[in-house]
Formats: C-alpha cells, structure tokens, sequence
C-alpha cells in the first residue's frame, strides 16, 4: 500500500503538467495565429500601398496630423495639470 501512494501522486503529478503543457500550448497557438493574422493585414496593406502611392502620401499625412494633434492634446494636458 505504501508503495502505490507515491506512485499515484506521480501520476497525478505527471496529470497536472500535461493538463499545464497543453494550456501552454493553446496559448501558444492563440498568439501565433494572432500574429498570423498580423502579418496577412501588413502583407495586404503593403500590396495596396503599392499600387496606389497616393494611399502613402495619405497616410503620412494622416500620422503628421495625428502626431502634431497628440502633442497639442499632451501641452494642453500639462497646463491642466500645472493650475
């Protein structure tokens, strides 16, 4: 009897890792097949930029608006922090 005890708590061990393995591993999977995902949008808006330079122009445009938008929105936050 004394001898199956540790051997049952092994199994139940070896149970618990496999069960964390295989959790591991979906999240694993989940991650991939986000980035997967990731990749194909990046690889589709790199196919359409390319065929339309205009759609680049834009989109700089697009980012120096927002970049110079975000830095007024941080100064205005600093004076509202500063009173």
């Amino acid at each position: 009897m004394a001898e199956s005890e540790p051997q049952e708590g092994n199994y139940d061990n070896m149970v618990k890792s496999v069960e964390d393995l295989k959790k591991d591993l979906e999240k694993l999977l989940e991650e991939m097949e986000k980035l997967t995902v990731q990749a194909t949008w990046m690889a589709y808006d790199m196919v359409v930029i390319r065929t339309n330079p205009d759609l680049a122009n834009s989109m700089r445009r697009l980012e120096d608006a927002f970049l110079s938008c975000k830095e007024e929105m941080e100064k205005k936050w600093q004076e509202v922090l500063m009173e």
